[in-house]
């Protein structure tokens, strides 16, 4: 599925959908996704055409698939697992007379569908003139609920809008199982998600009056679920109604007639979903029926009122405020909304690559949760970014099992899953990216510093820190000439595979060790149950003092792994564009033996441990590395525009912000229609605070280094702090701190130590070093929005 470049209107709190645009349909479906972390249903139209995907979504339901390989090996992955486009409910049919609307037919005389970021629904009002004359206007608003973590609702509206009398419709409210999927799968293009052809078996099937409930199961991985809808509606005196509910399909018709110009109906559908590995169908269709009881006793006003208040409760403690560029101010807002859908109700289930957005990765959950959409919850929405890491702590026992199995102590969590068990079948890039364990150590330790959550960190989080520091312990090895090292490893760079010493892992994997160190000390009560020992402890602070971090003395570089800087360099000159991605154009052992990196690695560790670098050191290692980044991957612009930014390129990293923010509202890497890129969209977040904020958190306290490019001329934000609500407010020459809440908080501001309250406490910002210029491959400089605008 190849799509084209998406156009939006520049809207504060908006994203608008003017005319029908084919070529960028399947983008569009993804951007105007509604989720809440555990339903998710892509912005398709309720009359079902146009469409690419029409997928729905419950977080953590899948089916399972062998995983076949031309030569097995020893702890190959033997079951993948493929998110379910599950029953879909968004269906309401619609027949103008005897023609169904379909706006690839007709004449669409008006087309918009908003995405309202304030209020959390997509309206859509469409006005169509049928084959044979007749001319309705179609208005609908949808919701997935913030507050109620198994509903959605869709009020749709038809007006006749002609003067030709009588007009007959017809709607059909469909619950539809099995619907046919086209995956996306494009080739032999890896990102792409795997297709299942009719993985539900029917269970249950109930119709009556204007409610219907179809219970469904998985036929490998054992799942049941329940899809249920009811409706209320609002119509003439001529009706006629018709209930029907069979294995795949639960069926609601309204016929009516509208007497000419301005009458209209109105149908209120309200869905609900759950499921279970363990209850039921009679349970499930129960627990759905009564869902639906108390949607519908609410009404849809209701409903809208509380998504409302969700969500001005949210962008009080959330928003990220831009003067300057107004494109970049839509696209942050709408990146944090999808950030806020993709967790905001998981409820301790996993937080998948694409959220709920669509079947790319096979909704996989990566790395990408802990280290970059975790990071941005844990400020603004600390209760979801706990519900996702209890959801890790759940799948310890197979993380204990993997790591057996690999002949490994501790906990060795899967690169890619959506239960618990590891279903990467390409060990260079998979099971050998072993970092994902600091990753979630990593998390674990912000989110503990963030919130100072002592029941968190007794029931759940010493626990990670400590299998995750027993896996390092037991994965490296003490030498005598180059301290503790981490050898046969992958690091965030997937064109530098299976290697020793990779930097990035190595001082994520130091600050594990270190934390549990600490954990098990301030918690002797499970030190005891996880028979820690003091030799033990031991171990890990020996370890982490004598980590390898290999550095190239002659370069005066960081190696990104050990010998990296000795490889011979990529052709650059002579690799044209439409070679990138080059996993898709150049064999991976060609890629593994040169210098060149597919996304931030070392330098991503500039960002996250900048407290193991200098100053100096971070110039030089990011020029290094930036002439050999061609960011293959969509999760490399964000990290490297931090990092930009704390090294004084302000222009480079705002290129490279509008890239992260850009990513799937601009459609740049081609595929944003099998779903949205979360991590990129927090990256927009993450570059506004971290970036151009400087905002870090290496060891419990708040540092800050504010500086903004040219273009912007002010940038606001807040950030919830262990009890406080902070207030930073950055302009080219001074930063603005204020607590909105909470007691006095001691923050440092460009490395002066300040303590900040509920008066605005004014300071001025530094002028940026001149660190010199940096350069990036041939065919690889950042996505500069006019130039990319123009191709």
């Amino acid at each position: 599925m190849t799509e084209g470049r998406a156009t939006f209107p520049v809207e504060p709190w908006a994203l608008t959908e003017i005319g029908l645009d084919h070529h960028s349909l399947g983008v569009h479906e993804s951007v105007f996704a509604l989720a809440n972390g555990h339903v998710g249903m892509r912005g398709s139209f309720e009359e079902g055409e146009p469409i690419v995907v029409p997928g729905t979504y419950l977080n953590g339901f899948f089916e399972e698939r062998p995983l076949p390989y031309a030569e097995a090996g020893y702890g190959f992955p033997e079951q993948g697992q493929t998110v379910v486009n599950v029953t879909d409910g968004k269906l309401i049919r619609l027949l103008v007379g005897d023609t169904p609307l379909d706006l690839d037919y007709g004449e669409v005389i008006e087309h918009r569908r908003t995405l309202d970021l304030r209020r959390g629904v997509l309206r859509r009002v469409t006005e169509w003139r049928s084959p044979n004359g007749r001319t309705v206007r179609v208005t609908s608003t949808r919701l997935v609920s913030l507050r109620r973590r198994s509903i959605a609702a869709i009020e749709y509206q038809v007006e006749c809008t002609d003067d030709r009398g009588d007009l007959y419709i017809a709607l059909q409210s469909d619950l539809l199982a099995n619907e046919p999927v086209d995956s996306g799968s494009e080739g032999d293009d890896p990102r792409a998600a795997a297709a299942l052809r009719r993985p539900l078996v029917s269970e249950l099937a109930v119709g009556r009056g204007h409610r219907a409930v179809l219970v469904h199961r998985t036929k490998r991985s054992h799942l049941r679920m329940a899809a249920g809808m009811e409706h209320v509606i609002d119509v003439p005196d001529q009706v006629t109604e018709d209930m029907e509910a069979g294995e795949d399909l639960a069926r609601y018709t309204l016929a009516a007639r509208l007497p000419g110009r301005g009458s209209g109906v109105k149908l209120v559908k309200y869905l609900a979903y759950g499921w279970s590995s363990r209850r039921s169908a009679a349970a499930l269709r129960d627990q759905v029926e009564g869902a639906l009881a108390t949607a519908k006793l609410a009404g849809f006003a209701r409903l809208a009122e509380e998504q409302r208040s969700v969500l001005d409760e949210f962008w009080a403690r959330a928003d990220v405020e831009i003067e300057g560029d107004d494109e970049l101010q839509q696209a942050v807002r709408v990146g944090v909304f999808h950030v806020l859908q993709a967790g905001l109700r998981a409820e301790r289930q996993p937080i998948p690559a694409k959220g709920l957005t669509g079947p790319g990765y096979d909704g996989h959950t990566f790395w990408d949760t802990e280290t970059y959409v975790l990071p941005v919850l844990t400020y603004i929405a600390p209760e979801a970014a706990r519900d996702a890491l209890r959801w890790r702590h759940s799948t310890l026992d197979l993380a204990r099992s993997r790591a057996r199995e690999l002949g490994l102590h501790g906990a060795a969590f899967p690169w890619r899953t959506i239960r618990g068990e590891e279903t990467s079948g390409y060990w260079p890039a998979g099971t050998a990216a072993f970092h994902i364990n600091a990753d979630i150590a990593d998390a674990v330790v912000r989110y503990l510093h963030a919130t100072e959550d002592e029941e968190f960190d007794r029931d759940f989080g010493t626990e990670l820190l400590v299998e995750t520091a027993r896996l390092w312990a037991s994965l490296g090895h003490f030498d005598e000439e180059h301290g503790f090292r981490i050898d046969g490893v992958t690091g965030p760079d997937e064109y530098t595979a299976v290697v020793d010493n990779n930097v990035y892992t190595n001082l994520m994997a130091q600050r594990n060790l270190r934390e549990a160190a600490a954990a098990v000390e301030r918690q002797p009560d499970v030190a005891g149950r996880l028979q820690v020992t003091e030799d033990e402890a031991a171990t890990w602070q020996r370890a982490a003092r004598l980590m390898a971090v290999p550095y190239d003395t002659r370069l005066g570089v960081h190696m990104q792994s050990d010998a990296f800087t000795h490889h011979e360099e990529w052709d650059f000159a002579n690799t044209p564009r439409e070679c990138y991605p080059l996993l898709l154009h150049f064999p991976y052992f060609d890629i593994y033996r040169k210098q060149v990196v597919k996304q931030a690695d070392l330098v991503m560790a500039l960002h996250l441990r900048g407290d193991a670098f200098t100053f100096e050191e971070k110039v030089a290692d990011f020029a290094y590395y930036e002439a050999r980044t061609v960011r293959d991957s969509s999760l490399s612009a964000a990290q490297q525009a931090v990092v930009a930014a704390e090294t004084g390129h302000l222009e480079l990293a705002y290129d490279y912000w509008a890239e992260a923010t850009l990513t799937d509202l601009q459609n740049l890497h081609g595929n944003s229609g099998h779903g949205l890129h979360i991590a990129s969209m927090a990256g927009g977040w993450t570059v506004a605070v971290a970036g151009f904020g400087g905002m870090r958190d290496h060891d419990g306290h708040l540092l800050f280094a504010p500086r903004l490019p040219e273009r912007i001329s002010r940038l606001r934000f807040r950030l919830a702090y262990q009890g406080r609500a902070l207030q930073v407010t950055v302009t080219k020459e001074q930063a603005t701190y204020r607590l909105l809440d909470g007691e006095a908080l001691d923050v440092h501001h460009h490395g002066r130590r300040l303590t900040v309250d509920h008066d605005d406490l004014v300071v001025d910002i530094p002028p940026a070093p001149d660190t010199g210029k940096v350069t990036q491959p041939h065919g690889a400089e950042p996505r500069r929005r006019s130039r990319y605008g123009a191709e």
